[in-house]
């Protein structure tokens, strides 16, 4: 299943009509020849029907893009452009758009008499008609620039796109409600909605008797030779495989009936507290091979959990994990393996775990165990199907977009990485520093309400995250500020 899209920008470039529209025509053409010399002919189409300088203009340039199968617009003002027509363009192109304005040049086109411009000032114009319109748009941090640099921008504003464009083509299935005591991952479903994301809610019973109905699924064998061949050496409970590939056809043949008209799905899905006497197992690896095939899957009915797992799936373009915020590293690991190494105090490090539901591929090393929280309560024969081991050493992004109890949405994104210390833990989980963790523990995960479950990105994301939040609408994105630089909440004296 293709789980991200495609993208394909349509440049459109914009003229005004008391300035020269060849300015705007071999501009446009110059863009699209320093784009394809960087970055190949994939991912842009140039309009060449014509230069837009009114509501004529718009009609036929939207046309036309569409046609050409294009699911994100790049609006190029080559001069001043029309304020009007550019922006209702904009408003009539359903997909994610961006506005970016060419940089003066003396060396051709007439200098800076006949052959300025003055984008730099119609792009002013264009952010505001835009506002006045109610248009969303993204606009780089500095949106002028030459053919090179200007090719750039749309280059970074691929994976901006790709997020925008696949939340309003996804939906997310979950089962059964949040196990008691676990209102931490409990959100008000209007948040999805408002972002264009449909949601699918169904019962455990809805999913017990689907499981029920796949026993002796004639491409079970299949699918226990695959997991054999994925665990390999660390296949500890092959007893359990059977089952769990039982368990995977039926997530994966009710993902393809249950998405309806949508392109795009992610699971939050039930874990305990009883899953594992009904099932006979516990769901953390099957929830791994789905995330490692595109489709993201949360525990313990993570909803926002789920939604924040698939924007770093479609930004970073990699697998990602949901992990617990979990456990402080001990003093004696730390002195031993962090201290005078790295450049990060104690506080700055944490443990990020999950019982078994990180893809094998990042973890330095896996087997296949039994769930052993739950098996200090349960028999030992239900609570197996974990796949555990250290999370691979690199860069991360911990991030998450959560929805509150009066319907707004807050995000925090923070950059690290993941050490390469050995955790002598259990479960999936890794050793994670980030810069001044400490206080954005306290005035940020604490302060903001966020639940215990972070998205993990295999990569620094950050730019391209805050970019897609604040396209979306979130007002409220935090991050780990650095030392001297006060968060609201902090005490000045402390």
């Amino acid at each position: 299943m293709n789980n991200t899209p495609v993208m394909k920008i349509g440049i459109v470039a914009v003229s005004r009509d008391c300035f020269p529209e060849s300015l705007s025509v071999t501009r446009r053409q110059n863009l699209v020849k320093a784009y394809e010399a960087k970055y190949g002919k994939g991912d842009i189409y140039e309009c060449p029907v014509c230069i837009v300088e009114s509501e004529i203009h718009m009609m036929q340039a939207l046309e036309d893009i569409k046609n050409a199968g294009c699911n994100a617009l790049c609006v190029y003002l080559g001069n001043f452009g029309p304020e009007i027509a550019e922006t209702m363009l904009a408003k009539n192109f359903n997909g994610p758009k961006m506005f970016i304005a060419a940089a003066e040049e003396t060396s051709a086109n007439g200098g800076l008499v006949q052959g300025r411009g003055d984008a730099y000032c119609g792009m002013l114009n264009a952010s505001y008609n835009l506002k006045l319109r109610g248009v969303k748009a993204y606009i780089p941090e500095y949106p002028v620039g030459t053919a090179e640099e200007c090719a750039d921008m749309i280059h970074e504003f691929i994976p901006v796109a790709k997020a925008v464009y696949a939340l309003s083509n996804l939906k997310i299935i979950s089962f059964g409600p949040r196990p008691n005591n676990f209102l931490a991952c409990n959100a008000p479903i209007a948040g999805l909605y408002n972002l264009g994301v449909e949601i699918e809610e169904n019962s455990e019973l809805d999913l017990f008797e689907s499981f029920n109905k796949h026993a002796g699924d004639e491409r079970i064998p299949d699918v226990v030779r695959d997991m054999e061949k994925e665990l390999g050496t660390g296949n500890k409970k092959p007893e359990i495989l059977s089952r769990l590939a039982q368990y995977e056809l039926t997530l994966t043949d009710w993902v393809e009936s249950h998405k309806g008209s949508r392109k795009y799905v992610a699971v939050a899905g039930k874990c305990w507290p009883a899953f594992q006497t009904q099932f006979g197992c516990v769901p953390c690896y099957v929830n791994s091979r789905l995330t490692s095939r595109g489709i993201p899957v949360s525990c313990e009915v993570d909803i926002y959990g789920a939604l924040s797992e698939f924007i770093g799936e479609v930004v970073s373009d990699d697998i990602v994990t949901l992990l617990d915020i979990n456990n402080t590293v001990p003093a004696d690991i730390y002195n031993e393996d962090i201290a005078g190494r790295y450049a990060y105090t104690q506080k700055d490090t944490f443990m990020g775990f999950h019982c078994g539901n990180t893809a094998s591929s990042k973890l330095s090393f896996c087997e296949m165990r039994n769930q052993m929280i739950m098996a200090r309560s349960l028999p030992e024969e239900v609570t197996n199907g974990t796949l555990e081991g250290d999370i691979v050493p690199g860069d991360i992004t911990f991030f998450r977009l959560q929805n509150s109890s009066d319907n707004k949405l807050s995000a925090y994104i923070a950059q690290g990485e993941v050490l390469p210390v050995r955790t002598r833990s259990f479960g999936a989980i890794g050793i994670f520093a980030i810069p001044e963790m400490g206080r954005f523990y306290r005035h940020v995960l604490i302060e903001g309400n966020f639940p215990h479950h972070g998205a993990v990105a295999f990569g620094h994301f950050g730019k391209t995250l805050f970019d897609v939040f604040k396209y979306i609408g979130v007002e409220d994105v935090s991050f780990n500020q650095p030392k001297g630089m006060l968060y609201k909440s902090e005490n000045p004296f402390a």
